[in-house]
């Protein structure tokens, strides 16, 4: 995570209208770690796949800013920073039993849930689907693999309709270029959610392996 916030340093110091390194691109960044990007799942594919129609995004955003505001890390970042994330996220709603996101699959977007309720299930080894917890609305789901592209973790499946954000890598690398505070902020934010997250789903999977 260092490396990334270097990256976003150096962007600061460019010139006028210099290119940002490849390497500090999401699209590109994992390019040399053998990962054929036909794997990849991205979010227009999924959408096209669970049938998701588009959010108008006044309305999102708006219930974004809403639910973050009572986030205890996400209201760091103040309504003017989100409004600026407008441009750089999708907006949709998906009906019920929906995969939004399926266990190791690639993937390169994560979820925001605006509103309703999505299951976070694990198939474990043995065949057992667990249930790990049931995101609500201001949940972030899939960000590790928005950061690096890599393989789900878990399956996250809509129980009722759900309006969803959703931010991909391809932005996220618009949001680099253009506006490096922001996309730094944001990142520090995931990256401390996801910590606490990861803490949790290790002390539950622990407990039931028990």
């Amino acid at each position: 995570m260092k490396g990334l916030f270097g990256l976003l340093r150096k962007k600061d110091k460019a010139e006028p209208g210099e290119d940002p390194p490849e390497s500090m691109m999401f699209t590109t960044a994992f390019a040399g770690l053998g990962l054929d990007a036909e794997l990849l799942v991205p979010w227009e594919a999924r959408a096209v796949e669970v049938g998701a129609s588009r959010l108008n995004s006044s309305r999102g955003i708006k219930l974004l800013q809403g639910l973050w505001a009572q986030d205890k890390y996400m209201r760091l970042l103040d309504k003017d920073a989100i409004s600026r994330m407008e441009r750089y996220l999708d907006f949709a709603t998906v009906a019920p039993n929906r995969d939004l996101i399926r266990q190791e699959e690639y993937g390169n977007f994560m979820v925001v849930l605006l509103s309703g309720s999505i299951a976070i299930d694990r198939v474990q080894p043995w065949g057992e689907r667990l249930r790990l917890s049931e995101a609500t609305p201001g949940d972030i789901l899939g960000e590790m693999s928005l950061l690096d592209s890599g393989m789900r973790f878990s399956a996250c499946t809509t129980l009722t309709t759900c309006e969803i954000a959703i931010l991909g890598a391809d932005t996220m690398d618009e949001m680099m270029t253009a506006d490096p505070g922001l996309a730094a902020h944001l990142i520090a934010l995931l990256a401390r959610k996801l910590s606490l997250r990861l803490r949790v789903v290790s002390a539950r999977l622990s407990d039931h392996n028990k």
